[in-house]
């Protein structure tokens, strides 16, 4: 039982039942470690360590793990970056049109379906405390806003823009190669114009 705890402290504080069986470890036993709350179930064939907090980081991650197409995108995405001071309720997550997201009752959260160009421009990789974090970068994240304006607002999307052009590492190029993946030139480059000047 002891092995058990200590894989999955070595793996960040989560594993899958199917890596746990290949490693040798019996299902009863991780039943059990359920049963006494040691590792709690985060969805069918995903287990997290309970002494491990879900913090921010680890509610991405667990977005990440429990969809490998998954990818972190606006709001949540604005807010990894410290683009804005809203705190989103629940984790927004791009996956392809195509697909069909998996059920998750916690933690609380949002799929938008992105066509192919859109679903791939702007993957960024992060590693954090609790683990992997798929996620757009900035540019494409404030572009993606601006694409979803009618549904999540235009000052969300404005605060966003006017906190990247305060960025040090602020690239005017990269955003507006985004601004036309996600088909909102024209107004990122009016917006840019008016901030900058």
């Amino acid at each position: 039982m002891e092995g058990i705890i200590k894989y999955f402290r070595e793996r960040k504080g989560y594993a899958r039942m199917k890596d746990m069986k290949a490693s040798g470890f019996q299902t009863r036993d991780i039943r059990r470690l359920v049963e006494e709350g040691r590792i709690m179930k985060v969805k069918a064939g995903l287990y997290r360590l309970a002494e491990v907090q879900p913090g921010e980081a680890s509610g991405l991650v667990e977005i990440c793990l429990a969809m490998p197409k998954a990818v972190i995108c606006l709001t949540s995405a604005l807010a990894f970056h410290e683009l804005t001071t809203f705190v989103p309720t629940a984790i927004s997550f791009a996956i392809p049109s195509s697909d069909k997201p998996v059920k998750l009752s916690y933690p609380p959260n949002v799929p938008y379906y992105f066509s192919a160009p859109q679903y791939k421009a702007g993957v960024e990789h992060h590693e954090s405390d609790a683990g992997h974090i798929r996620i757009y970068g900035p540019e494409k994240t404030v572009c993606d806003l601006f694409r979803f304006r009618n549904k999540l607002g235009e000052d969300l999307a404005l605060e966003g823009l006017k906190e990247y052009l305060k960025s040090r590492n602020r690239d005017l190029g990269r955003l507006m190669k985004f601004a036309e993946v996600c088909r909102v030139k024209e107004i990122v480059s009016q917006y840019v114009r008016a901030i900058v000047g």
